[in-house]
């Protein structure tokens, strides 16, 4: 988990539990990548064969 934690987001869970401004950007990134992935994924809904 900590490796996956550097390579997502560069630093540790630990920093990532300290600091508040730090962990907000994070959890920002991550909805922002779950909006994204939905998206697509409706996208992928309507047209299933383009």
């Amino acid at each position: 988990m900590e490796k996956a934690m550097y390579q997502a987001h560069g630093m540790g869970y630990e920093e990532y539990s300290r600091k508040l401004d730090q962990r907000l950007k994070v959890e920002q990134e991550r909805e922002k990548d779950y909006l994204q992935s939905r998206r697509i994924l409706e996208g992928m809904r309507i047209n299933p064969l383009s």
